[in-house]
């Protein structure tokens, strides 16, 4: 009888996977592949994009996955192509037509109507989207015919631009909140001029502070040597770069990996100048020890640490 081959051992892998992420992926599809290519014991992502989406889906490995939630809460930049005249049932292009108007504007009045949406708006979910209701997604609705009344949300469009338009085509670009559906502004742009549109393309191109530089495809990840695909992660601080740095010392550090809250003033050590989350590191050896808030006080409370620090 022939005996059955032996399951790959997973190991420990820590760091960000910055993919490029093409049209017709799902996010967790590209997830799963990933984990696959760096054999990773533990993976997630930091919010999915669309399958007809393209760009930046950060994937987190072992200890960078504490601090996911981070990039969830932060602002996202997408480029985004909105063809205007035509209303689809999904927003996008995945979805059947359901109007089509013809298409007399320009370039004035589209940045009229952009100036509308700069700044906090309303946006009330689309059908087609994961939001839940009674434990079920929102498109498993929508696909069953059947429409639920959703509340507005209070979302941030922190900046929107005219890239190009070539008419029925508008480019454009968009920082927003968490939150935001692209989708949604893209419908609520075509009906403020009076011709319905929606998206025919969506990028990202940044989450937070992370952009597409050095972000690489699914596939080019596999045609790596598989001994050098670690060589593509960023470390775990890649998704805290926003946060303040402090470096402790080792006898500080040893009581930070305890979940000690240190004053740090009272211990001579200098203090970033804005109270706030910041990043830990400890100075001999610029290991990264967790993040933790720091108190106009100068009382440092840890917040997430990080197993991985090597021992004093």
């Amino acid at each position: 009888m022939a005996q059955a081959p032996l399951k790959k051992t997973r190991v420990p892998v820590h760091g960000v996977l910055l993919v490029d992420k093409h049209a017709g992926q799902s996010s967790n599809d590209v997830l799963i592949r990933a984990k696959r290519l760096l054999n990773a014991q533990k993976a997630g992502h930091t919010g999915t994009l669309d399958p007809f989406a393209t760009g930046l889906l950060p994937l987190c490995f072992g200890e960078a996955t504490k601090f996911s939630q981070d990039l969830l809460e932060a602002d996202k930049t997408y480029e985004a192509t909105v063809h205007l005249g035509v209303t689809t049932a999904t927003g996008d292009t995945e979805g059947e037509v359901l109007q089509r108007c013809p298409v007399d504007v320009d370039i004035a009045r589209i940045e009229q109507a952009l100036a509308v949406f700069r700044g906090e708006i309303d946006q009330v979910p689309p059908m087609y989207s994961a939001l839940k209701r009674d434990g079920k997604p929102l498109y498993e609705y929508a696909r069953a015919g059947v429409t639920l009344e959703r509340e507005a949300r209070r979302v941030t469009i922190h900046l929107l631009e005219l890239l190009s338009y070539e008419a029925p085509f508008l480019r454009i670009r968009v920082r927003c909140s968490k939150g935001t559906y692209v989708r949604v502004l893209g419908e609520d742009i075509g009906a403020r001029l009076g011709c319905g549109a929606h998206l025919n393309a969506l990028r990202r191109t940044g989450v937070g502070a992370l952009t597409l530089d050095g972000a690489l495809s699914i596939e080019a990840l596999e045609a790596v040597d598989a001994d050098r695909r670690t060589q593509c992660l960023a470390p775990v601080d890649a998704l805290l770069s926003t946060f303040a740095p402090v470096e402790l010392g080792d006898a500080l550090a040893a009581r930070f990996l305890q979940g000690q809250r240190l004053p740090l003033r009272k211990d001579g050590v200098a203090c970033p100048a804005l109270p706030g989350r910041v990043r830990v590191y400890r100075a001999s050896d610029s290991s990264l020890l967790g993040t933790a808030q720091l108190s106009e006080f100068g009382v440092l409370a840890p917040e997430r640490l990080v197993a991985t620090a090597p021992p004093v």
